[in-house]
């Protein structure tokens, strides 16, 4: 008896034998997924410096007008990151630090006025000493020192995170050429010219995010300066500076930023802590449904309704890291959309 030229089994097979791969593929994926979180902030870092360090380069700063090398363009890159990162903690702390001793030493009479405040409108029954308070202070107990070694564990992974992408970064920018070769490859000759296109296209707009990052910077420490300023809240520089350095910093960043303001102001009059806090959220409110819209569409090209959309969905996925890299991921799917548009639109570009 002949067998069926048409048996579905072999089909069947390769059909489960794929599935199969691809649950592997997928799980894969998952178990790794902090290793690309670290890879894919690394290329982005990478593709918006890349404009900034083939500036650089371009700096005939050698003896004979020769060109500086890439690594040590990006090395001179890091230096000047890194010592204004240093220059604004070496401001910051010392005035801080001071600012912390005065809030700790009138601390005890903050609280007692403030259970004052609620004993006299029947919110609390007694006065409660420092030691009851922290005894009664959420997260405290049995399990506090499980959670300071957790903190502590947090803060040291963060930190090996933050030096991994420092050194991917620069890695990935030495060797920017040959990936860029390497990537244009996978496609067929007569669509590089395309590819190359929206890859240049897809870094114009991450270095202009960047760029954007550091506009609305700048905007929330002059206006953070300006209102301290008027409100008579002491240190008011190194404050704004800390509101500047927050901003960068999505979703997390302001709120932690405008504490220090706030701590300062209480040792001044509650009065002025109220409206310190009034003031920043005034602030962030402006920050969140005006700047940053309007400056993401300005620098980055993308609309309002989707700067505000990528914010809420990269936050749910990934917290502060995705909202973090919501707008340049965002600008980087619409690159890719508008080129396939222009490819269906004239398929001649094929």
């Amino acid at each position: 008896m002949s067998t069926d030229a048409r048996d579905p089994r072999p089909l069947i097979l390769w059909t489960i034998a794929m599935a199969l791969a691809g649950v592997v593929a997928l799980y894969t994926v998952y178990l790794i997924r902090d290793v690309l979180l670290l890879l894919y902030v690394s290329g982005i870092f990478a593709i918006g410096f890349s404009p900034l360090v083939r500036w650089i380069e371009r700096q005939r700063v050698l003896p004979v007008g020769t060109r500086v090398p890439r690594w040590l363009a990006i090395l001179t890159l890091y230096v000047v990151i890194i010592g204004a990162i240093v220059g604004l903690f070496a401001l910051i702390l010392p005035p801080l630090v001071a600012q912390a001793r005065e809030f700790w030493d009138h601390l005890p009479d903050l609280v007692a006025r403030g259970q004052a405040f609620l004993i006299d409108r029947g919110l609390l029954q007694r006065q409660m000493s420092m030691q009851e308070l922290l005894q009664r202070a959420p997260g405290t107990g049995g399990d506090t020192i499980g959670r300071v070694i957790g903190a502590a564990w947090g803060f040291f992974g963060g930190i090996f995170g933050l030096f991994t992408i420092l050194i991917l970064t620069f890695y990935l920018l030495v060797e920017a050429d040959t990936i860029r070769s390497s990537f244009l490859r996978l496609f067929p000759r007569g669509r590089r010219s395309q590819v190359a296109n929206a890859s240049a296209e897809v870094t114009v707009r991450v270095s202009a995010w960047l760029n954007g990052q550091l506009l609305l910077a700048a905007i929330i420490g002059a206006t953070a300066a300006i209102g301290l300023w008027l409100l008579g809240v002491p240190y008011f520089y190194v404050l704004a500076l800390i509101a500047a350095v927050g901003e960068m910093i999505p979703i997390v960043g302001p709120i932690v930023a405008a504490i220090p303001a706030i701590a300062v102001a209480s040792s001044v009059s509650g009065q002025q802590a109220l409206l310190v806090a009034l003031f920043f959220f005034i602030q962030q409110q402006v920050e969140n449904h005006v700047l940053v819209p309007k400056i993401m569409e300005r620098q980055v090209g993308i609309s309002p309704v989707v700067v505000i959309v990528a914010l809420l969905i990269g936050g749910s996925l990934l917290g502060v890291m995705g909202a973090i890299l919501a707008v340049p991921t965002a600008a980087i799917v619409q690159v890719i959309y508008q080129e396939l548009e222009r490819r269906r639109a004239d398929p001649s570009r094929d």
